[in-house]
Parts: structure tokens; sequence; C-alpha cells
């Protein structure tokens, strides 16, 4: 190889060592530039301007609202960036009435919460004899009036559990959550047996027997028919398991 050729060789070759350096001079400057700026947005997210400074609390009717904001965590004034709806709601479903959370932010430092509460849809009494709330779930919402406009649960076979409405009565907790109001106002007592059975006990006092908690409107709309066309007498039995093939007996006999 002649000298000029490898003057040529050993200048490209330089040359190229050269565009390796700067190419990694350039990488690593964008590297350090992109670390600066998000450590630096992650500091400025960070600051007290932008904690949370304001919260409004909507929703919340049947809880304590000094205890629901205590136990949000937000009165310790996070930052913004770091409150989410998931860990408020993890928070605040400890409260019976709360079954859910949902969040909005207004940037730089105010926080709206909205709690939305179980809604009651009948009542039972508790291990301690005490009448308390249920919702559609079953769950023990906490104590109730003993003059309110609302079903009362009564699971059969209390062997199985002190407060069966969120497992084995659950089914009478659920027909409560479905009554139509046609004749919501006139069920007296929800009783469900060990097999599942659901039957309703109504003010007059006539009872209609639904069986398992399946096929509820159609057994809805027979029970209406019978309230609106038939004359019965007190104690008597309204079988609608088939709702197609109601059977009616009478009370017991003395």
């Amino acid at each position: 190889m002649s000298r000029s050729a490898r003057t040529k060789e050993g200048a490209e070759g330089a040359a190229k060592r050269r565009g390796l350096r700067t190419l990694t001079k350039v990488v690593l400057s964008v590297g350090i530039l992109v670390t600066v700026s998000v450590v630096a947005g992650q500091w400025a997210l960070h600051q007290s301007f932008l904690s949370v400074q304001h919260v409004s609390l909507r929703g919340v009717h049947h809880e304590s609202s000094a205890q629901v904001l205590a136990a949000s965590g937000l009165e310790r004034h996070p930052a913004m960036i770091d409150v989410s709806a998931g860990s408020i709601e993890k928070n605040l479903t400890r409260f019976a009435w709360i079954h859910s959370v949902s969040l909005s932010k207004h940037w730089p430092n105010t926080v709206i919460v909205t709690v939305h509460e179980s809604v009651a849809v009948a009542v039972a009494y508790g291990p301690r004899h005490v009448l308390d709330y249920v919702d559609a779930k079953g769950r023990n919402l906490g104590p109730a009036p003993l003059k309110i406009n609302l079903p009362t649960l009564e699971y059969v076979d209390k062997s199985k559990s002190t407060w069966p409405y969120d497992g084995a009565g659950r089914s009478a907790a659920l027909v409560a959550s479905e009554l139509p109001v046609a004749f919501a106002s006139q069920v007296d007592q929800i009783t469900e047996n060990a097999h599942g059975s659901v039957t309703l006990k109504m003010t007059t006092p006539v009872s209609f027997v639904l069986g398992p908690p399946t096929q509820l409107k159609a057994k809805f709309v027979a029970v209406a028919s019978v309230i609106a066309h038939s004359t019965l007498g007190a104690g008597d039995v309204v079988n609608v398991t088939v709702p197609d093939e109601l059977a009616v007996s009478g009370p017991a006999p003395s």
C-alpha cells in the first residue's frame, strides 16, 4: 500500500473516531438533560404550591364528614400528582355507607371528592337484636330507626351466621332491592329459608312465595296482578314460584 493510501485511510479512521466521540457526547448530553428535566419536574410537582390545599367533600350523608376527610389522607396536604381515586377509595370504603369514590383535581391545589353511598333496601335485626339498615348486597349499614318504611329481612336458618344477609341469606336482600314501586310499600317482611326460597309477607297480611330469586320480573307481575284483581283473606298464601301457575292456599288451621 502506498504512503498516500495509508495517509488517507488513517485520516478516515480518525474522522470516524471523532464522529463516534461526538455522537457519544451528544447522547450523554441528551440523557443528562432528560434526567435533569425529569428530576426538576418531579421536584416542582412536589412543592407546596402544588400540594392539596383545598378539599371539597360531596355526597356524604350518613357518615361523619370530619372522619371521612381525616381518613382520606388529604388533610396531610399530599402532592397533587400523588393523589389518586383508588387510594382514597381504599381508605374510605372502611365506612359502612361508602361503596365507591370519584375524584376531580383542579390544579394547582384543589381536590373534589365525590362519595357514592350505598342505598338501604331493607332492615334486619343484628346479633345484638338492634335493627340495622341493609343494602342490596346484604351488607350491614348500621342502626336504623324502629319505625322505618322498609321491609324487614328474616333468615330462617339463623344457625349459619350471626349476620346471614351478605352470605347464605343474600337472596332476601336481592329481592328487597328489586321490589317494584307498584307494591313495595306493602311488603312488611321478606323471609328466606335454608333452601333459598323467598317469601314476601305483606301488610294485609297475605304471603307470596317467590321460591328462588329467579324470574323476579315475571313473579312480581304475578304478585301485582293478584293484588289488583283477587280478593284474598288474611293468612292466605299465594305461590308464584312458577309465575304462570299460581296456587292459593288458605291459612293453616288453628
